[in-house]
């Protein structure tokens, strides 16, 4: 199904990268797989905000969790208005890319026949089908050590350490699954800190794809769109074990400055070659395969526990192209 979705697409309107009305080819292919994801960020902040965020009109569905809401305001004060901002960016941004790409003679993507996974059965949440599993999230938070590291980079091919060991080993809950997760108060407060680690993981994620595929697009328009920035929003997760499951949080501030709370993202590092002075950047910069990087770090999260096969070979065949896209074709 993914595959006939993508074959019968339409193919963008030739531009020059100048100041032409259509798009290159390539292009358009970046566009396309950076909406797909857009939209899945937009699924997986919904069900946030749902539970966790200020409800207004602006963003729609749920009505809230006032014990979830609590225990992620743990992590800093304005964490519903954040939560609910960066739903409402989301739903901006796959809107815009979508809205572009018609513009310009290209198809854009719809997800919609993959919202099939269950919705939290928690009070607050919308019963809907939804893109994304968060009560079952397996998170990467080398991201943490990344950004702090002056002497290690990605690009370099190394590798960072977690900071969060046992996130990275289970699968855990980022939103109360049902009303029966809202205690004991421990249990609670460490859904709140895999959220909060999870909101880093997934906007420093993003923020690294969009310059790195920026370096591939001709069009100075999508060279525009592509350019965006990301902050820090787990640092005052406190430490804890879950007496459910076992999942711990360690004092992030009792082993030095590579995990310290207080430091902002990103810290300097090497850039380019090591013989440079460090330099404070968004990381990792390679180009190579960063699409499907960013598809196989979402999956490794599982975020798509539950989806069928169409729906891997849909985002596969619309990473690939973004990856096989060069500045000029």
């Amino acid at each position: 199904m993914g595959a006939g979705l993508l074959a019968n697409t339409l193919a963008a309107k030739p531009g020059n990268g100048k100041g032409s009305p259509g798009l290159t080819k390539g292009d358009a292919d970046i566009l396309r797989f950076l909406a797909a994801a857009e939209i899945i960020e937009t699924d997986l902040w919904q069900q946030y905000n749902e539970l966790g965020g200020i409800q207004d009109n602006e963003v729609p569905g749920g009505t809230g969790s006032s014990a979830y809401t609590n225990a992620v305001k743990v992590l800093d004060g304005d964490m519903d208005q954040y939560i609910h901002d960066n739903t409402d960016d989301e739903i901006s941004h796959f809107t815009f890319i979508n809205a572009y790409l018609s513009s310009k003679g290209a198809e854009p993507v719809n997800l919609d026949q993959f919202r099939t996974l269950p919705s939290s059965q928690a009070t607050g949440a919308q019963q809907i089908g939804r893109l994304t599993n968060l009560m079952q999230l397996t998170v990467d938070t080398s991201f943490w050590t990344r950004y702090r590291s002056d002497s290690q980079n990605p690009d370099f091919g190394d590798t960072l350490p977690q900071a969060i060991p046992a996130l990275a080993a289970g699968q855990f809950p980022a939103i109360p699954r049902s009303d029966a997760d809202l205690s004991p108060p421990d249990h609670l407060q460490a859904i709140a800190n895999t959220a909060g680690f999870h909101f880093a993981f997934i906007e420093q994620g993003g923020t690294s794809l969009y310059p790195a595929l920026a370096q591939r697009v001709t069009h100075n328009e999508v060279l525009r769109i592509l350019l965006q920035t990301w902050q820090d929003k787990a640092g005052n997760a406190p430490p804890l074990t879950d007496p459910t499951n076992g999942l711990v949080f360690p004092d992030l501030n009792a082993d030095g400055e590579l995990t310290q709370t207080n430091l902002i993202m990103p810290e300097p590092t090497i850039f380019l070659d090591r013989k440079f002075p460090i330099v404070s950047i968004i990381r990792p910069t390679e180009t190579d395969g960063a699409a499907m990087a960013a598809l196989n770090a979402l999956t490794a999260d599982g975020l798509f526990i539950g989806q069928p096969p169409a729906f891997f070979a849909f985002l596969t065949q619309l990473a690939q192209a973004a990856d096989a896209a060069r500045h000029g074709s």
